[in-house]
């Protein structure tokens, strides 16, 4: 196991030496299917990358093709995972992603986007997570089919298996953090012009298996809605959305079946040189098992970037409101469903998700140098409803708590240091200490602090 770690990591850094020979600069997206290097059209310097990234296949260059892909390799430690509830200890294992995509285009009407990836978990204790292996699978196979494209205005309709990514990642996220990222299969419209960005969509959620390409498809629509971005004068950035979801299997602390979920939300969001923020509100009705859903959640990020100096301090607070049943078996469910979160929305790998939470979150970054980034956070952890548990990052339920008075869950100390070697390469290695309080204490007499280290290096072109 460690020797193919280390082979995966020679042959990332020749890769690396390769392309800086190239003297290329380069921007990855966090879709790569959002990247677009028709620019390159007509390009006549003879340099390996840029045609590897522009290869026309006719004389007109009309008809062309660009490839890419990443590998990401990861080595964990975790001690005390769940507060010791699971009693693995101590826990050190290896993660690694590899992924190679190919995007086809036909002129301007006309493309195909694929994408192969492999997530990979060695030593770890029990086994793999869900969100660390899936070794073999189609990620993205979806056709492009533009319907009109003037100056200003384009209608594309986009069918196949594709990832999401909305919005801050707060309700469909591609969940980056994570090793094995997930998609969808079905439809999505997608309207843009310089000032909206409109998309409608109807998908299926796939089952995730641990093997090669038996990924199971629901038949089922589980996610549906709209989302828009508009520019604005006075917010800058302004989202509204409607996102509609079905899990049969939903579990919460006021039980297990089938929950159909209707969310209304507003985003308005800022960033720029000096003063950011992000601040999100959103409405759930539906229904769960035979009851009614009332739920919401309310999101405030402000921020400040110190960017006239040297090493561009920036601090910034977060504090998030996201409601918990009050009463099991009355007829109505308030808690919370994240629909698809964003596996680390409150560090590098919460232990506490995004359901029947309030959370304060301080934060900073300070830039060492042009290539080093170090940022720390505090996170700290209540309930919003004493008759509500606590969930695990994914909106699952992770255990009970509605028998307990206590409301303080404990409290997460983050520090990270990010070194972006080139455009290619980049490393971090992140520190997590979580302090239960009286919350886990009671619940879990032989609670015990959790540690987690994470070091990762990832490779892109």
């Amino acid at each position: 196991m460690k020797r193919q770690f280390f082979i995966s990591l020679l042959w990332l850094f020749c890769c690396n030496i390769l392309l800086i020979g190239q003297g290329i600069a380069q921007t990855f997206k966090l879709m790569r299917y959002d990247e677009n290097y028709g620019y390159l059209h007509g390009d006549t310097t003879k340099c390996f990358y840029r045609h590897l990234k522009f290869d026309p296949l006719t004389a007109n260059q009309r008809v062309w093709l660009s490839f890419g892909g990443e590998a990401r390799l990861e080595y964990d430690v975790f001690n005390n995972e769940d507060w010791g509830r699971i009693g693995t200890g101590h826990n050190n294992f290896q993660l690694q992603r590899y992924d190679l995509h190919a995007d086809l285009h036909f002129g301007n009407r006309l493309r195909i986007f694929a994408q192969l990836r492999s997530a990979l978990e060695n030593g770890r204790r029990d086994g793999p997570r869900p969100i660390d292996e899936d070794k073999l699978s189609i990620q993205n196979l979806f056709t492009d089919y533009t319907i009109t494209r003037n100056h200003t205005d384009s209608l594309v309709i986009r069918a196949g298996r594709q990832e999401l990514n909305y919005g801050a990642g707060r309700l469909i996220s591609v969940r980056e953090g994570p090793n094995a990222r997930i998609y969808f299969t079905g439809g999505k419209l997608l309207y843009r012009n310089p000032t909206v960005s409109l998309d409608a969509f109807a998908m299926e959620a796939d089952e995730f298996n641990p093997g090669v390409f038996d990924n199971k498809p629901t038949h089922q629509l589980n996610l549906w809605g709209a989302y828009a971005t508009f520019g604005t004068n006075v917010f800058v950035h302004l989202d509204t959305y409607y996102i509609g979801s079905r899990n049969d299997h939903a579990v919460f602390d006021d039980g297990q079946g089938k929950d159909i979920r209707h969310t209304f939300g507003l985003r308005a969001w800022k960033s720029d040189k000096y003063f950011v923020y992000d601040i999100e509100t959103a409405w759930q009705t539906g229904s769960f098992k035979k009851e009614s859903v009332r739920a919401w959640t309310a999101s405030f990020d402000v921020g400040y970037i110190f960017s006239d100096l040297a090493a561009k301090p920036a601090i910034g607070i977060r504090n998030d409101y996201i409601s918990g049943d009050s009463r099991k078996g009355d007829g109505r469910l308030q808690t919370f469903n994240p629909v698809y979160p964003k596996g680390g929305y409150f560090g590098f790998d919460p232990q506490v998700g995004p359901v029947n939470l309030i959370d304060v979150h301080p934060y900073g970054s300070l830039l060492i140098s042009p290539k080093f980034t170090l940022q720390v956070d505090v996170v700290l952890n209540w309930r919003y409803s004493l008759r509500d548990g606590i969930y695990r990052p994914s909106g699952y339920l992770n255990f009970s708590g509605s028998a307990s008075d206590k409301r303080y869950i404990g409290t997460s100390y983050l520090g990270k240091i990010s070194y972006n070697v080139n455009p290619f390469l980049s490393m971090d290695i992140g520190i997590q200490y979580f302090d239960t309080g009286p919350f886990i204490e009671t619940e879990l007499p032989v609670a015990k602090n959790a540690f987690f280290t994470n070091s990762r290096i990832s490779y892109k072109f």
